[in-house]
């Protein structure tokens, strides 16, 4: 399940986490980002090895800066607290897994 997060909890959550951590940074009126949703949605039931937060770049401004996000959707692979990877714009199924899957 992809959980929203909110730039207070994004260190606890995303920096701090020994896991492998995908944020989707979106907004509500981004349409690619609705038809990315859905995808995100079912990559975070298939790898449980992977947490799966979501970035509303709208409601936390700040830290779409602090992330260089110019274009939605964007997808930041963290891991060890550090950028790992990164994927902009809508991915097909096969090329997700392939990001997703580097990290683990």
């Amino acid at each position: 399940m992809v959980k929203e997060i909110t730039t207070q909890e994004f260190n606890e959550k995303v920096i701090n986490n020994s896991k492998p951590t995908l944020v989707d940074f979106w907004a509500a009126w981004c349409g690619p980002c609705r038809m990315l949703s859905p995808l995100v949605d079912s990559m975070s039931e298939q790898y449980d090895a992977v947490d799966f937060y979501k970035v509303n770049v709208d409601e936390e401004p700040d830290l779409a800066r602090e992330y260089g996000i110019m274009s939605i959707p964007s997808l930041i692979m963290f891991k060890d607290g550090e950028v790992f990877d990164e994927s902009v714009g809508v991915a097909p199924e096969a090329e997700l897994k392939a990001f997703i899957e580097k990290a683990i």
